[in-house]
């Protein structure tokens, strides 16, 4: 997408005193209204997505509730793990994810899945089987004798299959592992859930290519291409390697692993037109992009549309990666890395919690902002309360220490590419 800019020379240094340079707008939701506006040959797919979200998060609800007829009292929700989830171990030795303990994990997997084919996020799923009622989230938190209508299901509705946090994408993965140590008929519950998770995830790709944190769709910035926690290349990733129809899913059907590898394409075509053009120059990606525009947007209040230094380095990661190194690719990745080089901080540090600070400090870098302003290009800061800063100590302490608002992540990223067989002079 292209934004006009304003060339600048870049200071490395940090901030005397805050200025605060604009206000977080939300995120715009997939709707009908605006797939109306778009051109007409595009609109038959975007309505029949949006249609068949829409059904697929009533079927999940119907299901839950036909689950809670007659329960006396509904369980409570399962207990908040990780972020990122956990109890799925995928280094273990390939003998183990046949034996007892991997299939107990596999089973507690499957009896979250939610009818649409999806999991939820942050549980440890190194724990009991899901109940008959029981959410299939850890974000319900109704209590449990006001959960069995659909006013108050809807209350606590959040997250009902997600790719947010390596959910689903984990879930998916650590199925077809168990599976291929189970090549019999024992194996069949995991191939099962993993065929069904995997056409979760071609359900929930976009037209376009991108993919939504939330499917079923659940609104506000959700709704957007999901760079945030790397959750669009898990997906493609894991597109690719179903495609691939080798270890793990070596037991996909051709037809479905045709569907994966286009599936993978259409992702990798949608990274490259997202990525961000300033001033006529490519630069790096959004946090989150529009779903039709594939403009960058906001997300949370203290999460403003930006290029996302973090994001773009797992983003440069996944394309010099990929067996297809179109010129197209190879000129996104060398400019990319070219961005980052050129925006690290230097001679700054940032200090430990409680109380981070970014300080004055000869030496030390180079680091990145998570955030760069789409116009100048500079760091900025977002607060609880949609204002966007240009010093990250004048935020809340709050948000100060709960935010990964400096790191030396894109560093990954550049010493990669150093060895990249198709980096160009």
């Amino acid at each position: 997408m292209r934004f006009l800019a304003i060339p600048i020379v870049f200071a490395l240094a940090v901030p005397a005193a805050a200025e605060v340079i604009g206000q977080m707008t939300p995120a715009e939701p997939l709707t009908d209204a605006r797939i109306a506006a778009l051109p007409a040959a595009e609109r038959e797919a975007w309505r029949a997505y949006l249609a068949r979200s829409t059904a697929l998060m009533a079927a999940d609800k119907a299901a839950l509730l036909a689950e809670r007829k007659g329960l006396g009292t509904v369980p409570p929700g399962p207990p908040n793990g990780p972020s990122g989830g956990g109890g799925i171990p995928m280094d273990k030795p390939a003998d183990w994810y046949a034996g007892a303990e991997a299939r107990r994990i596999a089973d507690s997997v499957v009896s979250f899945q939610t009818p649409a084919g999806g999991w939820g996020k942050n549980q440890n799923r190194d724990a009991p089987p899901r109940l008959r009622g029981q959410s299939f989230v850890i974000i319900e938190t109704l209590p449990p004798e006001a959960a069995g209508d659909i006013v108050s299901l809807d209350k606590g509705w959040r997250y009902v299959g997600t790719l947010d946090n390596n959910a689903t994408v984990a879930e998916i993965r650590f199925l077809a592992r168990v599976q291929a140590a189970l090549p019999g008929k024992d194996g069949e519950p995991y191939r099962a859930a993993a065929l069904k998770g995997l056409r979760y995830i071609l359900g929930a790709q976009y037209p376009n290519g991108g993919w939504p944190q939330i499917y079923p769709l659940q609104g506000g910035y959700h709704d957007a291409v999901t760079f945030n926690d790397d959750a669009v290349s898990r997906a493609a990733q894991l597109m690719l390697d179903t495609g691939a129809r080798k270890g793990d899913f070596a037991f996909v059907s051709p037809e479905l692993g045709n569907e994966a590898a286009l599936a993978a394409t259409k992702a990798r075509k949608a990274i490259l037109r997202s990525q961000v053009v300033l001033d006529g120059k490519r630069t790096i990606w959004g946090q989150q992009h529009d779903a039709l525009t594939l403009a960058p947007t906001g997300a949370r209040n203290f999460e403003p549309k930006s290029l996302a230094s973090e994001e773009s380095a797992d983003l440069l990661i996944f394309l010099m990666k990929q067996p297809d190194r179109s010129p197209e690719l190879v000129a996104a990745v060398r400019d990319g890395i070219a961005w980052l080089e050129a925006h690290a901080l230097r001679d700054i540090g940032w200090t430990p919690k409680p109380g981070r600070r970014l300080v004055a400090m000869p030496g030390a870098g180079p680091l990145w902002s998570r955030f760069y302003s789409l116009d100048r290009q500079t760091p900025i800061y977002g607060d609880r309360d949609r204002r966007i800063l240009s010093d990250v100590n004048q935020l809340i302490p709050e948000r100060r220490d709960g935010y990964n608002w400096v790191g030396a992540g894109p560093a990954k990223a550049i010493a990669m590419y150093a060895k990249w067989p198709a980096r160009t002079p």
